[in-house]
């Protein structure tokens, strides 16, 4: 099993920017895609962003164009870039590791993931 570690998140006025880092330990990271989700306060747990085992990315559309997913398989980390936050972002950020080597197509769906961290707090204000 996989171990992740998220980082990064805190308090920032909206229009600003945050970028969350998630390291992982535990098995081969370049063969697996990762994803980060996020869980506002009274809400479900919904997909932001994912990257494949090949480095393409995937956003959902109320990020797209303000976040970005990369990942650097030298470090075993992958990346959330936060630009342009809304206070409506605010949520518990948790970074995902892929169920399967080489997957094909997106993971969007918690299930697709079998590793999860502990999550990190994102606060946009006005």
């Amino acid at each position: 099993q996989v171990q992740l570690v998220e980082s990064g998140g805190g308090s920032v006025q909206a229009g600003g920017s945050l970028r969350l880092s998630c390291a992982a330990s535990g098995r081969t990271f370049s063969v697996y895609a990762m994803g980060w989700f996020r869980q506002a306060p009274g809400k479900e747990r919904e997909f932001v962003a994912t990257v494949t085992w090949g480095g393409r990315t995937l956003s959902s559309d109320s990020v797209k164009g303000r976040f970005t997913v990369s990942r650097d398989n030298a470090k075993n980390t992958v990346y959330l870039q936060m630009n342009s936050l809304k206070e409506e972002d605010t949520a518990v950020y948790y970074c995902a590791s892929g169920r399967n080597r080489y997957a094909s197509g997106y993971d969007l769906r918690e299930g697709d993931y079998d590793s999860w961290g502990q999550g990190t707090r994102v606060t946009v204000s006005s």
